[in-house]
Formats: structure tokens, C-alpha cells, sequence
């Protein structure tokens, strides 16, 4: 019988590691444009009026974002901008796009919340000897996501990183479930996904040969669990849970040899 023990952990990032909530998209947009256009006007770029300014991006993204949901791929947010504020005849250097790009995602961050021991949980994992990754469907630029996570405190946690405007495809596309496992270095049975989206993170990870845990949230609220999974209501029962799977995973194991040698 393989081993089923759990040598590692990938998670979701929204609604799992941090919680966005049901936010208002379209106050949080104008407030980065806000931020983003007082940035370029005092670099002296020629930014032109703020609400063209606002709506020629915004159209950008939505254009980008239909297709994205036809093609089912995401796109990177900041090459996107990037590209588009080249054109207009905007000039930076690569550390003042980086902060372009922040200041696009800061009021998104700014109403985002992470459980209160969130790193006594995860340095537990760690100390546990299992490995930890993030596997997220995004189009927002990795290293605005990094500069939050870090600002969180919990970004070197995770030595495995990815984000699907990397790729080709996205979740539920097994694919990136199985270049996560490379990555991790473990077998897909020895990984457990966690996840808020039953479609996209549980029923994926599960068919691509991975353990799943469902973390409550509102995207699963009333929705029937798959066959398998586990589910958690805060990221604090992982330790536990974890170790209630290979405990039960060795006495299995441990079965197994008996019956083999009568």
C-alpha cells in the first residue's frame, strides 16, 4: 500500500490563506487608479486627466479579464498596465513599475485579514518538518502579492510560489497541480491541497491524486462536499488534522505488512 502520509502543504491564496471578503471592486479600483495617477504626475509623466486616465485602464482590464474567462488563462495585471502606459508615452524604471503595480493592489490589501495566529499555525507546520507552497489562480503581479505577504509576516513560509498568469492554464486545470508537486518535490499522495473553492481548488487536487481540505468560507457556504475531503473552519485545525491522517495513514500501512507477511 503507498504512503499516504502528508509530507507537504500547498493552499489557495484568497479566502484561504487571506480573506478579502465580498468586497466593493469598483471603489477599490478608482482608489488604486488614485494612488497609481499621483504616482506617474509626480514622476512628471504625462498622465493626462485622471478620469480618462481611470476608465481607459479599467476597460483594459475588463477587456483583458473577458478574455481571460473565454481562453481560461489568467493575465498578468502589471504587464498589462505596463504595456499600455509604454504607449502613452510613460517612461520608469523597473523598481518604479513595481511600485506601480503596489499601488494598484494597496487598498486591496488594505481591507484584507488573515487569522489571528496565522504564523504560530504555519511555524508549526514548519517546525513539523512539512514543506509549504502557495498555488493561486491570479492575475495581480507576484511581486505585489510578495510585498503583502511579507507585510503580513508570513511570505517565508512558502518556498514554492505559484500564480496562474505564469502559465498557459489555470485551476481547476490539473496541470498546475502536478508542476506544484514538482516543485515541492513529493509525490501527489503525499501532498495536501487547501482550499475554499470546491471547483476549482478540492475537486482538481483530489482527481489530480492529492488529499484535500476545505476551508469554510463564503464561496463554499450551503455547497455539498466532495467524496474525501476534509473540512476545516479555521487554518489552526491543520496541525491536528494533519496529524490524525498520518497517524491513521501509518496504522494503515502498518496493516498492510502484517497481512503481507502471514
Amino acid at each position: 500500500m503507498p504512503d499516504k502520509k502528508i509530507k507537504a502543504v500547498l493552499f489557495d491564496l484568497g479566502e484561504t490563506l487571506v480573506n478579502f471578503g465580498k468586497i466593493k471592486v469598483g471603489r477599490l479600483f478608482r482608489q488604486g487608479a488614485r494612488l497609481s495617477y499621483d504616482f506617474l504626475k509626480s514622476c512628471g509623466q504625462p498622465v493626462g486627466n485622471f478620469q480618462y486616465y481611470c476608465w481607459r485602464n479599467l476597460l483594459a482590464l475588463r477587456i483583458r479579464g473577458l478574455l481571460s474567462n473565454i481562453t481560461k488563462n489568467d493575465f498578468n495585471s502589471l504587464a498589462l498596465l505596463r504595456g499600455f502606459g509604454i504607449k502613452k508615452g510613460i517612461r520608469l524604471d523597473g523598481k518604479q513599475w513595481r511600485h506601480f503595480g503596489w499601488l494598484w493592489y494597496e487598498p486591496l490589501s488594505k481591507v484584507a485579514t488573515t487569522e489571528p495566529k496565522i504564523k504560530d499555525t504555519l511555524t508549526t507546520l514548519k517546525n513539523s518538518g512539512l514543506k509549504l507552497g502557495i498555488v493561486s489562480n491570479t492575475f495581480v503581479n507576484g511581486c505585489s502579492l510578495e510585498k503583502h505577504l511579507k507585510q503580513l509576516g508570513i511570505l517565508d513560509f512558502f518556498t514554492v510560489r505559484i500564480y496562474s498568469y505564469e502559465f498557459d492554464f489555470r485551476k481547476p486545470d490539473v496541470r498546475i497541480f502536478k508542476i506544484a508537486a514538482e516543485r515541492v518535490g513529493e509525490a501527489m499522495e503525499n501532498i495536501l491541497f487547501v482550499g475554499d473553492r470546491i471547483n476549482k481548488d478540492i475537486r482538481p487536487a483530489i482527481k489530480s491524486g492529492m488529499q484535500a481540505v476545505l476551508k469554510s468560507a463564503y464561496t463554499n457556504a450551503g455547497k455539498k462536499i466532495p467524496k474525501g475531503t476534509w473540512k476545516i473552519n479555521q487554518l489552526s485545525e491543520l496541525p491536528a488534522l494533519i496529524e490524525k491522517i498520518n497517524a491513521g495513514s501509518s496504522s494503515l500501512n502498518c496493516h498492510s505488512e502484517r497481512s503481507t507477511a502471514k
